[in-house]
């Protein structure tokens, strides 16, 4: 990769992030439509791509951000209002600019299809056509107005820029007329009321009528720039000390400038200033001069730039305040940054497989240490072992990321679903900060999506049908996160209507999936909805009902060696609960025997080990249940279950039970003999052991053997269901 494709593809991802940032500020906006910090985000957004994309060419880019932008600067700047239709447009202009980075990235040189070109343009329509400004809209907050003393006593109060004059006793001799400056500055404004100062004017013995002793403050009302203003006593400014204090409202607009200004390099505070208009390089350079001759005068105290700019009356001291403050946010956030760096993801996987390899090799030398008694070289591999365990723990966690990204996507989801099902539903977030492995949260985004739309398709009712039943008409869809024994779950539970167990049945009998007599537990019936063909809905709509899509979920999720479940009460809703392994590389595993096959069962899972001892623990061989210190779980015997044993030979020799939990369901493995604990990098199972019930996947240990991971929740369903069919059997 050469410097400009890497160049690109910083580009290409800073504006996939600002676009994601700007959906999600837009969304706020539907709650918060004044939230100026939030407005300022979006605007911030369009102005960076549309900046960015200029210095790579993208013109396509840039003229309809260029668009967008100025609408967004009305907005901010009061002169239009936002509302659910503009917020619309905008989504729409994300969208759209997500399409034109993803041509341009393709192919630069290209003319843009007619197709893109004719949706920009009715974009563009949209956003400045039909919605016109709402220029009455107060956005700038109301703020106290200035004042000055009148001569007389008593204030002069006016929100106006305030100007003072104090024109030098030669400035008539060098043919200055300091009312002609007075009458051209009305060319720009109105002059609300001047004051005419004449402390200075000697008696009149003292008088020199050539000399001037006039000083004006002048409350001057005008839309012009403080440089604007600032020029018209251009000529005057080597005869006159000129003061320019712009009025009160203009502080707040200065305020949001600085606070927009770029955070990429720290900038001087005059520097800032003038940039936002605050001041102008005339006024820098004064109190640089002054500051200047502080520094000559070791006896005189050298005050700070933005001190000695309040003490000239040039500028407020609430925006130096804010430019000094932006001025050490950059400061911090480039000291943050420089902490962070950008990885490919392809070498972190790398980083990953390499770090299995070293776990395998650590545990082939411990068995060599074992094997030959090496005892001088056992200290030197624990500690090897511990590095190993640390390099394992520190890798995994490079590839953490929390799922309140993904979760944020679907407030966008949800909106637009809604919008189009004429239905009212929020979404409420929690566990947004829960971790797990980025390959993870990839690949779940597909099958959480898919849940999720036939949660507001299925699932809520319109505003219509909550009323009738004494529901609020605003349903509501939670997508919670939260880790439970090594693993995340993920709950999508909405308070709809929830399934109709009835209508499921007949539905599964019509299409053969069951017999009328089958004997299943609600769980069981509710889990149907996971089968390929299989759909409630009376009449498909282009969102769901067509028997497709649940299947693909169920299996995407078992894919990742996680599972999926679904519990609901009629008339109150829907809970789907998702447990995913919080990653799919390398695990801490516990090691176990029978029939001469090792086993790894997730460590996390493990609650107990007790020896399998009839005389200490009421065992049922029949139903296979154990009464373990008065609780009663099933058990599995692996030894038969993997050699497919029909019963357990009986044969007496000491036995293990190894009680594990998935989430609230416990049982117990009966197993000959117990390894401990193991570091245990995953393998994937290649396609043909597809259909192999309770593996998920398989390791290489240090003799070069393969162990097979357990599948500790299929494993659980089999023993409980075991036991009921060992029961009926029994029965019959």
């Amino acid at each position: 990769m050469n410097e400009m494709d890497a160049a690109l593809a910083t580009f290409a991802q800073e504006a996939e992030e600002l676009l994601t940032d700007m959906e999600d500020s837009l969304l706020v906006l539907e709650d918060s439509p004044d939230d100026i910090e939030t407005i300022n985000s979006v605007f911030r957004a369009m102005h960076t791509i549309k900046g960015s994309s200029g210095l790579f060419g993208f013109d396509h880019i840039v003229a309809f951000t260029h668009e967008a932008e100025t609408v967004l600067d009305q907005v901010r700047n009061g002169e239009r209002h936002i509302d659910d239709a503009l917020i619309s447009v905008l989504l729409d202009c994300k969208d759209h600019t997500t399409r034109l980075l993803e041509f341009c990235m393709q192919d630069q040189e290209a003319a843009l299809p007619a197709e893109l070109q004719a949706i920009g343009h009715q974009l563009i329509a949209d956003l400045t056509g039909s919605q016109a400004t709402e220029p009455d809209l107060p956005i700038v907050a109301e703020v106290e107005a200035n004042t000055i003393e009148s001569e007389g006593g008593g204030e002069i109060s006016a929100d106006n820029w305030l100007i003072s004059l104090e024109f030098q006793t030669d400035a008539l001799r060098n043919g200055m007329d300091p009312l002609s400056f007075i009458r051209y500055l009305k060319t720009i404004g109105d002059i609300e009321q001047i004051l005419t100062i004449t402390e200075s004017m000697p008696n009149a013995e003292g008088m020199d009528p050539e000399s001037c002793y006039l000083h004006f403050k002048i409350i001057f009302k005008s839309d012009a720039d403080k440089q604007t203003i600032e020029e018209v006593f251009e000529f005057a400014a080597d005869d006159c000390d000129i003061k320019i204090l712009p009025p009160n409202s203009k502080v707040e607009h200065y305020l949001n400038l600085l606070e927009e200004l770029p955070d990429t390099q720290v900038e001087r505070l005059g520097d800032m200033l003038v940039q936002v208009g605050a001041l102008t390089p005339n006024d820098i350079g004064k109190a640089l001069n002054n500051q200047r001759e502080d520094k000559q005068d070791i006896d005189a105290e050298v005050k700070p730039l933005g001190e000695i700019l309040v003490e000239q009356q040039v500028v407020q001291q609430p925006v130096v305040d804010q430019a000094l403050k932006k001025q050490e946010q950059t400061k911090q956030k480039i000291a943050t940054e420089a902490n962070y760096i950008r990885v490919d993801s392809a070498k972190l996987g790398q980083l990953i497989n390499l770090v299995g390899e070293l776990v395998i090799s650590g545990a082939a030398m411990n068995l060599m240490v074992e094997r030959h008694g090496l005892n001088d070289v056992e200290e030197v591999a624990e500690s090897m072992n511990t590095l190993v365990s640390d390099i394992r723990d520190t890798a995994l966690e490079l590839r953490m990321v929390p799922i309140g990204e993904t979760f944020s996507r679907f407030r966008r989801v949800v909106r637009d679903v809604s919008k189009e099902l004429e239905k009212n539903i929020e979404l409420t977030i929690t566990g947004g900060e829960t971790e797990l492995d980025k390959t993870v949260v990839e690949k779940i985004n597909d099958p959480l999506t898919h849940l999720i739309r036939n949660s507001l398709d299925h699932g809520i009712e319109t505003p219509e049908q909550r009323l009738a039943v004494g529901k609020p008409a605003q349903g509501n869809i939670q997508l919670n996160a939260y880790h439970d024994s090594g693993h995340i779950v993920i709950q999508i539970v909405d308070d709809g209507g929830g399934l109709d167990s009835e209508k499921i049945l007949a539905k599964a009998i019509a299409n053969g999936l069951i017999s009328e007599d089958h004997g299943l537990s609600q769980q069981d019936i509710f889990n149907l909805i996971f089968e390929a063909g299989l759909s409630t809905k009376d009449q498909a709509s282009n969102l769901s009902g067509r028997g497709v899509g649940m299947d693909v979920v169920r299996r995407n999720i078992e894919a990742l060696r996680g599972s999926v479940n679904i519990n609901s009460v009629a008339g109150q809703g829907t809970t789907i609960t998702i447990h995913l392994p919080l990653t799919l590389a390398i695990i801490d595993g516990f090691m176990v025997e029978t029939e001469q096959e090792r086993y790894i069962i997730p460590l996390s899972m493990v609650e107990e080990c007790v020896e399998m001892d009839a005389d200490e623990w009421e065992i049922d061989e029949i139903q296979h249940y154990v009464n373990l210190r008065g609780e009663v779980m099933p058990y599995l015997r692996l030894g038969d279950y993997f050699n497919n044993r029909q019963k357990h030979r009986g044969e007496v020799k000491r036995e293990s039970l190894v009680v594990v939990r998935f989430g609230q369901s416990k049982a117990g493995f009966v197993v000959d003999e117990l390894h401990g604990e193991h570091q245990t990098v995953i393998k994937p199972l290649g396609k043909v052991f597809a259909d192999l019930k309770g593996i998920t996947g398989a390791t290489v240990l240090g003799d070069g053997n393969v162990a097979l991971i357990l599948d500790v929740q299929g494993l659980i369903q089999t023993a409980t269901k075991g036991r009921g069919q060992n029961l009926a059997n029994t029965l019959h």
